[in-house]
């Protein structure tokens, strides 16, 4: 089922999320139904808080991130639980969206390098390293399970820039082609 996208402005998007465990309430229909919302509004990740759920929740598919025959290069998981236990390297930029802020794009710069400990949807635990692309999209969707945005890693005159934009966004004011629940919508 595909679920509404909760839109910037919203409470549930800057709440640190609770971990969940493996008799969390029909938890295989809501991945599923996270993998349908996200494939439909063509994301390459989506976190619970993105559906209006303040668990520790979030899948990744980086696979469309990376060029024609190199798409084995991407994965395609599940986060549960997650903990960032190191993030290292020289940072590099590269222009970020969000299905919670669409039609923004920005720079922000993130570490290439992540060792991350999680659960996977059959809460058996993982301790994995990623890099790249990788990193970059898991760190975009932890940051969403702590209730950090990715404007919050931009310039603040850019911030600055983007505050009408943000605040038409959340009033309902944005044109997208998949289901959003917006805060602020008259």
């Amino acid at each position: 089922m595909i679920l509404p996208i909760v839109a910037y402005g919203d409470k549930v998007l800057r709440e640190i999320c609770d971990d969940i465990d493996a008799n969390y309430p029909d938890l295989k229909d809501l991945i599923k139904n996270m993998w349908d919302t996200m494939y439909n509004a063509n994301g390459v990740g989506l976190a619970a808080p993105q559906i209006n759920k303040d668990v520790r929740l979030f899948i990744v598919d980086s696979k469309a991130m990376y060029d024609e025959g190199e798409e084995h290069l991407g994965i395609k998981k599940v986060f549960i639980n997650a903990t960032i236990l190191e993030e290292s390297g020289e940072e590099w930029a590269f222009e970020e969206g969000c299905l919670s802020i669409p039609n923004v794009r920005e720079d922000v710069l993130r570490k290439p390098n992540i060792k991350i400990e999680y659960y996977d949807e059959k809460f058996k635990k993982h301790v994995e390293d990623f890099d790249g692309m990788n990193a970059r999209v898991i760190q975009h969707e932890y940051d969403h399970v702590e209730g950090i945005l990715f404007t919050d890693h931009i310039k603040p005159l850019k911030k600055k820039l983007l505050h009408k934009i943000l605040s038409d966004i959340s009033r309902g004011f944005t044109n997208v082609k998949y289901k959003m629940r917006f805060p602020n919508k008259k």
